[in-house]
């Protein structure tokens, strides 16, 4: 993984880690249920960008890689896995 892209998402996944806590307090202190699901889907909307910054990451140097150096059954094969990323993600 390109350095800059790791550390990034780590940073995000360590802000999403505490907004998780948070989250946690919210349930256990009976707060009011919106709330809670506005703060949850931050969390969401925070994972989909980690998603994509490692699947854009992923794309750069893995699926690229493949195309520029392997063989055509490798090509072939990163090309299903993103695709079937992509697919999960939907």
């Amino acid at each position: 993984m390109n350095p800059m892209a790791k550390k990034s998402c780590l940073s995000r996944l360590g802000r999403i880690e505490g907004q998780v806590r948070g989250i946690a307090r919210m349930v256990e202190e009976d707060r009011y249920c919106i709330d809670v699901i506005t703060q949850l889907q931050a969390v969401k909307a925070a994972l989909n960008r980690v998603e994509d910054e490692i699947l854009r990451d992923h794309v750069a140097h893995c699926v690229a890689h493949a195309i520029e150096n392997g063989n055509e059954e490798e090509r072939r094969q990163k090309i299903d896995e993103l695709m079937e990323a992509v697919s999960r993600s939907r």
